[in-house]
């Protein structure tokens, strides 16, 4: 096995994502979710893709820890065909960015994105309670409530995280999440 960093990264710095429309983009994660426009870097450089300098701006939503979600938008239609997927996937929802939050915070979110119109998808994963919803430009956003048991759960898969991984990469695809709640067939 690889040697591991001697320390982790301390937190998640930020997410980046290319928008099309900053406004529209701030009044979703403003006005409907909550969270804080900081900062708004509006710059210029001499972009190598396309050969020419371009004007972009580059905005950041703080989180609680330091962290932020930030997004590019391009003042060059070029530029920004060329930062979009040729073929999105067909579904969607695996490619996605979650933080935790309290069940108060986890019970606001759900309630601001359904006052606003939009559609919000809950989860239990039965190791945490999940809330999902999706920007104007498509970034899926999950928001998770951690059980109160979530130091021991966390214990049992650590323990046994690369002995579950080889199992499944041998072939043996049962499921180890006896947390989950189950639809009954």
């Amino acid at each position: 096995m690889a040697a591991l960093l001697s320390r982790p990264p301390e937190r998640l710095h930020h997410h980046a994502y290319v928008v099309k429309d900053q406004e529209r983009n701030r009044h979703f994660f403003e006005d409907v979710l909550g969270i804080p426009l900081t900062a708004t870097w509006c710059e210029k450089h001499f972009n190598p893709w396309v050969g020419r300098e371009v004007a972009f701006c580059h905005t950041f939503y703080s989180m609680g820890d330091g962290g932020a979600l930030a997004f590019f938008s391009f003042a060059d239609e070029e530029v920004y065909r060329k930062t979009q997927a040729e073929r999105p996937a067909e579904i969607g929802n695996f490619d996605h960015i979650s933080f935790k939050v309290d069940e108060p915070t986890f019970e606001e979110l759900v309630a601001r994105v359904r006052g606003a119109g939009l559609a919000v998808r809950i989860t239990d994963h039965g190791y945490c309670k999940s809330m999902y919803c999706t920007s104007p430009d498509g970034l899926v956003m999950e928001f998770t409530v951690d059980p109160p048991d979530a130091a021991r759960i966390d214990a049992i898969r650590r323990a046994d995280a690369h002995q579950e991984l080889a199992r499944w990469m041998a072939g043996d695809h049962r499921t180890n999440n006896d947390l989950r709640i189950r639809e009954q067939a």
